[in-house]
């Protein structure tokens, strides 16, 4: 069970942030209005907010899962691939300092987003990214088997993040998308596949009772009902101009 969540206002930076989409530039008050039901979904499944304010010299860092990998027993401060969103990781670790006394840090010339960053109870799959080197996942790999998980370094051919294209719904099962629907390091987990047409709603996330899942995919959402999963729909346009997704908003932990 998730007890704390952070997250972090958009500033108007974020429409000129990164993105490798070519649909359209983020209309701020929608924008906003988006992040704010994000929240109040999260609040619905039961979760304390810590809800930072906008950093308009870093226009990604609503972003904030990118920044760091959180587990019970340690936080890891991540070393973001993009050179412009660098320095955020000093904001999230000021914080997780509220919660954590043992952490870790990637350290260069390895990167790492925590994008990238699957964790399936105690068994971690890192992707290799554009935004995530090897040097950085055998730096996550090496950290995490010290701790007393497992890891799994996965090489990327279609996906931006890892993330992008799977998550984890406990019991063994996760949501798959393209290249992870045959991928032989998923193959002994049951799967929720998603078809084409419906492929951004892979990177959804289950706090709790509750599956949170992108507004407008109505064969995830009939997919997640035949299973007797409650989902909470939310629109998110604004944030996948950006190539962010629903996961990439929150440190749940």
């Amino acid at each position: 069970m998730f007890k704390n969540v952070i997250v972090k206002s958009p500033g108007k930076s974020y429409l000129n942030g990164l993105t490798t989409s070519d649909l359209g530039t983020p209309n701020y008050e929608l924008l906003l209005e988006q992040h704010a039901a994000y929240i109040e979904a999260l609040k619905t499944c039961g979760v304390e907010i810590t809800h930072l304010s906008e950093s308009e010299e870093y226009p990604d860092s609503t972003f904030v899962e990118d920044a760091a990998v959180l587990t019970p027993e340690f936080a890891m401060i991540t070393n973001p691939g993009a050179k412009s969103r660098n320095g955020e990781k000093e904001e999230i670790e000021a914080v997780l300092k509220n919660f954590y006394t043992n952490f870790h840090y990637i350290t260069a010339p390895g990167t790492l987003d925590g994008g990238d960053v699957l964790q399936v109870d105690k068994h971690f799959y890192v992707g290799i990214s554009e935004r995530t080197d090897r040097k950085g996942a055998e730096q996550f790999k090496t950290i995490v088997e010290s701790e007393g998980y497992k890891a799994t370094i996965v090489e990327l051919q279609e996906f931006f993040h890892l993330k992008t294209g799977i998550a984890y719904l406990g019991n063994n099962t996760v949501v798959a998308a393209g290249e992870f629907l045959d991928h032989p390091d998923f193959v002994d987990y049951e799967k929720v596949e998603i078809p084409a047409t419906d492929e951004y709603s892979a990177n959804c996330i289950k706090v709790n009772d509750y599956v949170i899942i992108p507004k407008g995919f109505e064969e995830t959402k009939r997919k997640f009902a035949e299973r007797g999963i409650e989902t909470i729909e939310l629109e998110m346009s604004e944030f996948q101009k950006h190539d962010g997704g629903l996961s990439c908003l929150s440190l749940r932990f």
